[in-house]
């Protein structure tokens, strides 16, 4: 019955590093958004603030 305890208390220390991770994936996710975006709109918006001469 001890041993049972011990592994319940070591499993609740492990949630936070899975809190951890889960952020690091949904900033991950985040960035490949931003890149995708501006891969897709770059040259429109580089065109759209150049100075005509």
């Amino acid at each position: 019955m001890i041993t049972l305890f011990k592994i319940l208390k070591e499993c609740r220390k492990k949630e936070a590093g899975a809190t951890a991770g889960e952020y690091a994936i949904l900033i991950a996710l985040i960035a490949a958004v931003i890149v995708g975006i501006v891969a897709a709109l770059g040259s429109q918006v580089f065109e759209l603030f150049q100075i005509p001469w």
